[in-house]
């Protein structure tokens, strides 16, 4: 027997397409039947890699009796937060409300017209201290449907009421000197000085912070900023949470140490950390942080890639039903694959134990210590890894998200340049081109496409900043029109379309976008950028990637959006980071550097090489023939010679033509 969902495009949909539960995807065919039942509707929402999600599922959604009860009592609507990230944002903000945390599994029961009247996360069949059975829970709501349904009804309506109220644009506070410095000494009080990062368990990589403190200290010399940015960098790069066979990072760590994941692997995180560390090591020059760009750009081709191009959302967190199935090892193991000796090197090295730092006597890979012998260490890691490539491997989400595949275009992109690696910026393109082909219709963008078949849900505001800053980013690296202008027309519409009533705030969803309960518009960086930050980046990059006849335009518009964050950076700079960022950039200049010459003139590329090498983060570097962009209108030759020009802001250097001068300048 299959359900409704049978027909979803979502991965994470189609893992429910064989319960019991006659599930309904979001919209007007659910809201309907429940009007004509007069029933409450059940709204789940998850997404495909998420452990707890799998969990209710198979404790709950498989279930006969509860589904029997379910189909009975109400009308269920499954949603993919990846896919409908606006529906997802309305009923977290009312979930959070409600019990005062929020996550995944979301569990909100609605009214026919969708007003949310009890929200929660996780609930386990039967009851356990603390927590109801979720049998129990869909009981006590159809009696409370059934006998005091017009009180339910108010109640609900009341939340709406209360939530609109609350939802002000933040006011609007200059982001100066003094906050951006203010902004580190805040983050020094959370800053954990034993493992990096910031907070407990379960602790998070910061990307987006990190970035603001590598940022800043490029610009005031900060070695507070610069410390925290590499000693986090450094502790998660030999981390558990960090795959040391394969590249790429996982969702997050379960302690404060960073010894064990949870397993789940992200598009979006690995896309932000990949621009970390491509920025830490231009910085630093570690090699460490040069490893990690590399595994983690070629663990984004191989395990992430799709066969049109674009990047998956997800690697699951669970393999044939187990965590860490796949990334976990004991000593044994470790002996069977490797022999006696170099499996004791091994474990020492990762810290695989007798006594396992996992489950089971397992342990997560760690790198505790530099090898001594690279060539010897870079052998047991390749036979290791294929080992683990005979082990099932976990599910694999290959829905193409548009504003994910954003932050991966540019990472790759500037990683590509930075590396001398063509087949990076080459994996950028496609993307970019994928996602101009197929998810932009009419001038405007969808969210998601499957398999080269695009989805139905209208982007949101981050799909339009992310992908819009990927694409300068692509231009950046290739000096072809078509990316910025691309980026451009993305802008333009976003702004049409997103602005808020206050100047400088915007929404989240279109303003012909589906009518929701609530309109969202959520500032706060959270995992990714939020859209508004996203979008204030791109505008600044914009301002001096485009013509005259846009730049002054996007910079205004960019400097309103950041003097909105200013209360949100002072009051909690961890979820500002993005915000911090641009502002940061803003304070810089933003730094620009045109470098001019013919296509085939070595001394070009050698002053290209050096500026990407030696700039800010948030800088732009084009080179390519005068006037072949507009970063490199109305700047010739001197005396014949290849040139750079350097400017910050509305002021300029002299040209220079040779590479300890540009470098001096920078």
């Amino acid at each position: 027997m299959v359900n409704r969902l049978a027909h979803a495009q979502s991965p994470y949909l189609l893992q429910h397409a064989s319960n019991p539960v006659d599930w309904y995807e979001w919209g007007e065919q659910a809201m309907s039947a429940a009007r004509q039942r007069d029933v409450p509707i059940l709204l789940s929402i998850g997404y495909a890699a998420c452990h707890w999600c799998h969990v209710m599922a198979h404790e709950s959604f498989e279930n006969d009796a509860i589904a029997e009860f379910m189909n009975r009592h109400f009308v269920n609507v499954k949603v993919d937060r990846e896919e409908r990230p606006d529906v997802d944002a309305v009923y977290m903000e009312v979930t959070q409300a409600m019990t005062g945390h929020g996550g995944w599994p979301m569990t909100c029961f609605l009214t026919p017209d969708a007003e949310p009247f009890h929200c929660g996360t996780y609930y386990p069949p039967t009851p356990r201290p603390g927590m109801p059975g979720f049998l129990q829970l869909l009981t006590a709501v159809t009696e409370a449907w059934t006998d005091r349904g017009d009180e339910v009804r108010a109640a609900a309506a009341q939340v709406i009421e209360q939530l609109g109220e609350a939802a002000t644009p933040l006011p609007e506070s200059t982001v100066d000197d003094e906050a951006l410095s203010g902004a580190v000494v805040s983050l020094l009080g959370e800053y954990d000085r034993r493992h990096g990062g910031f907070g407990g368990a379960p602790k998070f990589p910061p990307s987006m912070v990190l970035e603001f403190l590598l940022r800043h200290h490029e610009r005031t010399g900060s070695v507070d900023a610069l410390a925290m940015a590499e000693q986090t960098c450094a502790a998660m790069a030999g981390s558990g949470m960090y795959d040391q066979l394969a590249g790429g990072f996982a969702r997050y760590s379960v302690d404060a140490g960073w010894v064990v994941p949870h397993f789940e692997k992200m598009l979006y995180d690995n896309g932000l950390l990949l621009r970390v560390y491509t920025h830490l090591f231009r910085r630093t020059g570690n090699v460490r942080f040069r490893e990690v760009v590399e595994d983690t750009a070629e663990f984004l081709l191989r395990d992430l890639r799709t066969p049109q191009g674009g990047f998956a959302a997800s690697l699951d967190a669970d393999t044939d039903g187990v965590e860490g199935l796949t990334y976990a090892w004991t000593p044994a193991q470790l002996a069977d694959v490797l022999g006696r000796d170099d499996a004791a090197l091994a474990g020492e090295l990762f810290g695989v134990t007798e006594q396992g730092t996992f489950e089971h006597g397992s342990s997560t890979l760690r790198l505790l210590a530099e090898p001594t012998d690279p060539q010897r260490w870079r052998d047991i890691r390749a036979r290791l890894l294929a080992a683990r490539a005979t082990r099932p491997q976990p599910a694999r989400d290959d829905k193409v998200v548009t504003a994910w595949n954003g932050l991966a275009i540019a990472a790759l992109a500037e990683a590509g340049v930075l590396l001398g690696n063509d087949s990076w910026t080459a994996a950028a393109g496609d993307a970019a081109g994928l996602l101009l082909d197929l998810h932009v219709v009419n001038g405007r963008l969808l969210r998601t496409s499957r398999d080269g078949v695009a989805g139905t849900a209208a982007g949101v505001l981050e799909d339009y900043g992310c992908l819009a800053d990927g694409l300068l980013a692509l231009h950046q690296a290739t000096a072809e029109p078509r990316w910025l202008d691309a980026a451009c027309a993305l802008l333009d519409t976003a702004v049409a379309r997103f602005a808020g009533e206050a100047g400088g705030a915007f929404h989240d969803t279109a303003d012909d976008a589906e009518a929701l309960v609530r309109r969202p518009s959520d500032p706060t960086d959270n995992a990714s950028p939020s859209g508004a930050s996203a979008l204030a980046g791109a505008l600044l990059a914009a301002s001096v990637l485009a013509g005259p006849e846009r730049s002054g335009g996007y910079r205004e518009l960019a400097e309103r959006a950041v003097a909105r964050s200013g209360v949100l950076a002072a009051r909690a700079p961890r979820f500002a980071g993005h915000w911090l960022s641009v502002a940061e950039a803003l304070r810089g200049g933003p730094v620009q550097v045109a470098v001019v010459g013919a296509a085939d003139d070595p001394a070009r590329a050698e002053l290209y090489a050096a500026a990407v090498s030696a700039v800010p983060g948030g800088a732009v570097v084009v080179a390519g023939e005068p006037d072949a962009a507009p970063l490199l209108a109305d700047r010739p030759l001197v005396a014949g010679r290849a040139a750079a020009y350097v400017c910050r802001g509305y002021v300029c250097d002299r040209p220079v033509t040779e590479v300890a001068d540009l470098i001096a300048a920078l």
